[in-house]
């Protein structure tokens, strides 16, 4: 987690039930109110932990909450990241670029079948990443195209 991030004593304790119910190790915790929802970021490889058998383990976080629970698996790696925050599989291809300014920009491309199931309902996968990708990588801008 980069050093700039500070977690609230709100964040700390919904990452404390997360381990104690998941067994699954949190890097960190957003709360999107906008969204109504809580996004979850775990260690590589602990994602199957964190959803727990038949899902069982994100359900009993979600009762415990109260708010949606989403999930995003951790990587150094922007791309992945972003990749990650999205949905991997439907996922083609990102591009990191720079503008003259400094300001960094992420483009995503996809399937024109899938573009509507990366976007999500109401912008709401769109957005996750894009605020993932502003916290951890200082990327403020992400374009999702077709291929």
């Amino acid at each position: 987690m980069p050093e700039r991030i500070k977690l609230k004593y709100e964040e700390l304790s919904l990452m404390s039930l997360f381990q104690n119910i998941s067994g699954a190790m949190a890097r960190d915790c957003v709360i999107d109110d906008s969204m109504d929802r809580v996004i979850f970021i775990v260690n590589k490889g602990e994602m199957g932990l964190a959803i727990g058998k038949s899902g069982q383990s994100i359900k009993n976080v979600q009762n415990a909450i109260g708010k949606i629970v989403e999930l995003v698996e951790y990587s150094d790696d922007p791309r992945q990241f972003i990749c990650n925050a999205l949905d991997p599989k439907l996922v083609e291809d990102v591009r990191l670029s720079e503008k003259v300014d400094g300001t960094k920009i992420a483009t995503v491309i996809v399937d024109q079948k899938k573009k509507g199931a990366i976007v999500g309902r109401n912008g709401r996968n769109a957005e996750k990443a894009r605020l993932l990708a502003k916290r951890y990588f200082e990327i403020g801008t992400i374009h999702i195209i077709q291929a």
